[in-house]
């Protein structure tokens, strides 16, 4: 698959966050988009899954309209934010809860995706009980159990220690090589360092090309 952004512009109350966006994505891939808290980076990353729809332009997925034609994005998942899940269900139930969406995962798949995350052993205990580094590990997991081709992270290590960190970057890099498109958004440019493939930047609503 490959996703394209094209003249994506988007504002708010005359406040212009994106201007003119056009980026290529492609798989095997692991893209960096950096910018200060507030620059627009997870509005784009929310314009790509069709969370809200830009104020011109257009996002194809193989060269075809697919939001518009169908209201969904092609084979995407992501992490935008922070991950939301029910309090009163197990980790491994708030993942079983929304595989059933699609009907493709058994529970022994789903069970080797909390390991693969580090959270083994952890699956069984109610999702209010999670500590921040193990929520976001279980929202990283609801993002590649399901074998999408665009895998959308927005702040992916908020809250992990450092070894947790190191594990997650090691399985994206793993990831990449599975013909899949990444993308990481973060304020911090040393957590995608030696990681990614392309660095964008986004200032005062235009997208720039680092690397």
């Amino acid at each position: 698959m490959i996703v394209k952004v094209k003249n994506v512009s988007k504002s708010f109350k005359k406040n212009m966050i994106l201007q003119d966006i056009d980026l290529e994505l492609k798989p095997n891939k692991i893209y960096g988009l950096i910018g200060r808290n507030g620059s627009g980076k997870t509005v784009l990353l929310k314009i790509i899954c069709g969370i809200i729809e830009p104020d011109r332009g257009n996002i194809l997925f193989d060269d075809e309209e697919y939001l518009k034609k169908y209201g969904v994005p092609k084979s995407t998942r992501a992490l935008i934010e922070s991950p939301d899940m029910i309090n009163d269900l197990t980790g491994f139930e708030n993942l079983k809860l929304i595989a059933s969406i699609q009907k493709k995962l058994s529970d022994e798949e789903i069970y080797d995706v909390l390991s693969l995350v580090g959270l083994k052993g952890e699956e069984n205990k109610k999702y209010k009980e999670y500590s921040l580094g193990m929520k976001q590990k279980l929202g990283i997991a609801q993002v590649i159990m399901e074998d999408a081709d665009l895998l959308i992270f927005d702040e992916p290590f908020n809250g992990l220690d450092d070894a947790s960190t190191k594990a997650m970057r090691e399985l994206m890099k793993k990831l990449k090589k599975k013909n899949k498109i990444i993308i990481i958004a973060t304020h911090i440019r040393e957590d995608i360092d030696n990681l990614i493939d392309e660095l964008y930047k986004i200032d005062a609503g235009l997208l720039k090309n680092e690397k």
